[in-house]
């Protein structure tokens, strides 16, 4: 990609920007970097960028201004911002081209086969596995992409790699046109981000662009049951459901390749229904990049997920409190909640993301003794769910610990789960969870 000379528009002053704009500076490129968000909130953003002399524009006037003096060559945008708002359409409007930032790096990685992993739920799971996985086993990777580092920072490092493990949103497939892992990885897909997307059939189709540039010599790795039409790919299944006719399937408490026995659970590190399937797809990834099952298995153990996702935080008083805020959407909940022996009292509640809850009635009565709302829709799940278990209103997330503990009964749990996101009381899910974490912990 030739672009020494241009001027790139990175747009975003996150990480993913400055990433980009290293990428972009490396490459003999101009790079001006845009923002329109609250500069005391980007603060330490903009230091980082100072600090390499990087010039940033703040605001959609300046932003206006310096579109329609300069002359742009391509731009290139951050996974959060959508390409209809108005930042992107300053440039789309006089013809510069649009990409993302993981097409930007994968023009310059292509030499480098990628595993990539979407998916609604577990992709920072089934990310941390196969990145454990492969560097366990002797080929050299790193995580990043949607999680760990940006994919613009890793090109931009020079750093060589045997194989990239990049975790890939619906939001950074929007904008990819000619990205090609070798091995994808669609775990499952289920209600989320409504509040980005108009309908669900626009969510799938964003997320499904991961395979619209493999081809039959690549493997897509794919939940059996996932009905995503003919791919190019070669498919390889998986499933945890008795009686499956996937590739990788569960019987009993093995795990078995086709009629092979590949791996007993009691050797893998995560037990749970939820995770045997993220196990699955790291297990299939191996496979496909030519490792063996045995040193797969040994490279797995002794892995023990990151915080937020269904961490016991502390047993006190007679009952373990459970911190799920990784848990942004409803499939996550009910993940979670199939993981339990016994009802729960459950804290859920956040930003309105436009999700239909309806359908977790039943699980609801099923798992659930009582639950604490919190957050924006906090009293819409109240009024939902107020004829199905006790529910109660709580204000802050020390307030829906306190009121959860009065709340169960000897032996019972508290699940923090919030099922949707975290961005109206906090700046992420790991904020959130942590909150929760320092309000257990302070129980006495």
């Amino acid at each position: 990609m030739e672009l020494i000379g241009q001027t790139i528009a990175i747009l975003g002053a996150g990480r993913s920007g400055l990433g980009a704009a290293r990428l972009a500076r490396k490459l003999g490129a101009r790079p001006l970097v845009f923002d329109t968000g609250d500069a005391s909130k980007l603060a330490h953003d903009l230091a980082k960028l100072r600090t390499e002399n990087i010039e940033c524009i703040l605001g959609l006037d300046h932003a206006r201004q310096s579109a329609a003096k300069e002359k742009f060559d391509l731009a290139v945008t951050s996974p959060g911002i959508d390409a209809s708002w108005e930042l992107p359409r300053l440039f789309t409007s006089r013809d510069v081209p649009l990409i993302g930032e993981i097409e930007f790096a994968w023009r310059q990685l292509r030499d480098t086969p990628v595993v990539a992993i979407t998916g609604t739920n577990g992709k920072t799971t089934t990310t941390e596995l196969i990145e454990r996985m492969f560097n366990g086993c002797g080929r050299k990777t790193i995580a990043c992409g949607n999680y760990g580092h940006p994919l613009c920072e890793v090109a931009a490092s020079g750093v060589r790699y045997d194989v990239l493990t990049v975790e890939i949103s619906s939001f950074q497939l929007e904008t990819v046109t000619s990205f090609a892992p070798r091995v994808g990885i669609w775990l499952n897909f289920a209600p989320d981000h409504l509040d980005r997307y108009p309908d669900m059939n626009s969510y799938f189709a964003a997320k499904r662009r991961l395979f619209d540039f493999m081809t039959p010599d690549d493997i897509a790795i794919v939940r059996e049951g996932e009905s995503l039409g003919a791919l190019q790919p070669r498919t390889v299944t998986f499933s945890t459901t008795a009686e499956s006719k996937a590739d990788f399937t569960l019987r009993c408490q093995d795990i078995h390749f086709h009629n092979e026995k590949i791996a007993a659970i009691n050797d893998l590190p995560l037990p749970e229904r939820h995770n045997i399937e993220n196990e699955m797809a790291a297990l299939a990834a191996g496979w496909a990049m030519g490792l063996k099952f045995p040193e797969m298995t040994r490279a797995l153990s002794g892995y023990e997920p990151a915080r937020h996702r269904c961490e016991i935080v502390r047993e006190h008083g007679g009952h373990r409190y459970i911190n799920d805020s990784k848990a942004t959407n409803l499939h996550a909940v009910e993940s979670c909640l199939r993981s339990q022996d016994a009802s729960v009292v459950l804290i859920a509640g956040g930003k309105e993301k436009g999700i239909d809850y309806t359908s977790f009635r039943p699980l609801l009565r099923e798992k659930v003794f009582a639950l604490v709302a919190i957050g924006e829709i906090g009293d819409k799940l109240c009024a939902l769910f107020a004829h199905d278990v006790p529910c109660r209103r709580a204000a802050s997330v020390p307030d829906a610990v306190r009121v959860a503990t009065e709340l169960a009964q000897p032996g019972q749990d508290i699940v923090f789960s919030p099922g949707t996101s975290s961005f109206d009381m906090f700046n992420g899910y790991a904020e959130r969870g942590n909150a929760f974490r320092d309000a257990v912990i302070s129980l006495s």
